[in-house]
């Protein structure tokens, strides 16, 4: 079902890595023509094109006049939801709020000498599009993650788009939109929606910026539209690295791997260990509780396509492993967790312990879970607030300060060839001077 692989095994272990280092991550030509063709017939006929696309893809008979979700309609959906459910979205909501609080940035000024002031202004991108997908990959959880930060970033209009049947199949999305008072939704789903967030129709308005994950359609729309509109990040299959030793609970570390599993085919679950017995224990784990899993056919492809069990000969070999990997989520179960933590440069998000499973995170802990995929994590951060200001700088000269720097200005504009530029701060000293 799962691979164990030693270290020593150079060239088994490399052809892992790469599979799951590759996996998904290519947009083929076929897939970005067919997008691009989508995108260009939504720019151009707009409301039709949504309504033609709903038909095709959903299959779905939108009226224009249903492309938004009226409110008391949203809310009717919302009503349906498990209260228990609802209660637990509360809590996540309530949690996540107060951990992005924290990440708040403040405009900021340095007055210098001579007249000469420097500084940011920070302030929120105004509109900003929400993607919520349908089916299997519709979790509300993902609604509080993207909109509480976008929420204390001080972001004016947050619209939303869905799939024309989601808030009917999965009525916790609609709760999780009432309760995060959010209530522009648009019933357009698919690459389609994409184009309509970013180019804007009749009834959908252009935002700004737009995030949230998405099938393969969704992902190449956002890479297409970028540069239009600024975007979250082109999110791949979901990952965990859990890395242990011989103190870890072997029953622990493979609900965590079947847990990621679960996600999709192309999820992948890896455990890295210095422990021969633990390695074999959770193996032996794997094969039983994935038999009580109702989505055990994926969770066993997942695993035998993408997961692994590596065994290393210490935990610095296992940390340049990690690093390697860069994963999305990292989970430490060993002795010195922090000294290990230390060492790990490349990860998404790290969780500590023996009962902290990476589902803390992805429901309720507070740090937010939409996190960087494929490696991604090598140069990119986890969603935040961050994610939805923007940071303008700000320059103030006085006349003196112009005049002391003016030839060095233009000495350096020159050296680029750009004699208009030198000229523009000549200019000034030479007038100031006549």
């Amino acid at each position: 079902m799962i691979d164990i692989i030693s270290t020593k095994e150079t060239a088994r272990l490399a052809a892992k890595l790469k599979k799951i280092r590759e996996r998904g991550v290519a947009y083929d030509t076929g897939l970005m023509n067919q997008v691009a063709a989508i995108a260009a017939d939504v720019r151009a006929r707009g409301d039709a094109a949504l309504v033609d696309y709903a038909r095709q893809f959903d299959n779905y008979l939108l009226e224009i006049a249903d492309i938004r979700v009226d409110e008391r309609s949203l809310r009717t959906f919302a009503t349906q939801a498990d209260r228990a459910v609802v209660a637990a979205l509360r809590e996540a909501i309530k949690r996540v709020r107060a951990f992005h609080e924290h990440e708040q940035q403040e405009s900021w000024l340095i007055e210098g000498p001579d007249g000469v002031s420097l500084g940011q202004r920070v302030t929120p991108i105004e509109k900003v599009g929400v993607y919520v997908p349908g089916g299997t990959a519709s979790y509300p959880s993902s609604v509080v993650m993207n909109i509480v930060p976008a929420q204390v970033a001080g972001v004016d209009r947050i619209v939303v788009v869905t799939p024309p049947k989601a808030l009917s199949a999965n009525p916790a999305i609609a709760a999780a939109l009432i309760e995060l008072e959010v209530t522009e939704v648009y019933a357009v789903g698919g690459g389609q929606a994409v184009a309509a967030l970013a180019y804007g129709t009749r009834t959908v308005p252009r935002v700004d910026k737009i995030t949230g994950p998405g099938n393969r359609y969704v992902t190449a729309a956002k890479k297409l539209v970028y540069g239009i509109v600024g975007i979250d990040s082109l999110a791949g299959p979901s990952e965990v690295v859990v890395i242990a030793d011989e103190t870890a609970r072997a029953g622990f570390v493979a609900s965590d791997l079947l847990a990621q599993a679960e996600h999709s085919e192309d999820a992948s679950s890896v455990l890295v260990t210095t422990s021969d017995h633990l390695a074999q224990s959770v193996f032996g784990e794997l094969e039983t509780q994935v038999r009580r899993l109702p989505r055990s056919e994926i969770v066993a492809q997942s695993l035998q396509d993408f997961g692994a069990i590596i065994i290393v000969k210490d935990m610095e070999e296992g940390c340049d492993l990690v690093n390697e990997l860069a994963p999305e989520h990292l989970e430490i179960m060993a002795a010195n967790e922090e000294a290990i933590a230390a060492k790990v440069r490349n990860a998404g998000a790290i969780f500590f312990g023996q009962f902290t499973p990476e589902a803390v995170g992805d429901y309720l802990a507070g740090p937010n879970h939409v996190l960087p995929t494929g490696g991604a994590a090598r140069f990119s951060s986890a969603l935040s607030v961050r994610d939805f200001v923007k940071r303008t700088n700000t320059v103030k000269f006085s006349e003196t300060e112009l005049a002391r720097t003016a030839e060095m200005i233009a000495t350096l504009a020159r050296s680029e060839g750009l004699e208009a530029h030198a000229r523009s701060a000549l200019i000034r000293v030479e007038e100031h001077q006549a």
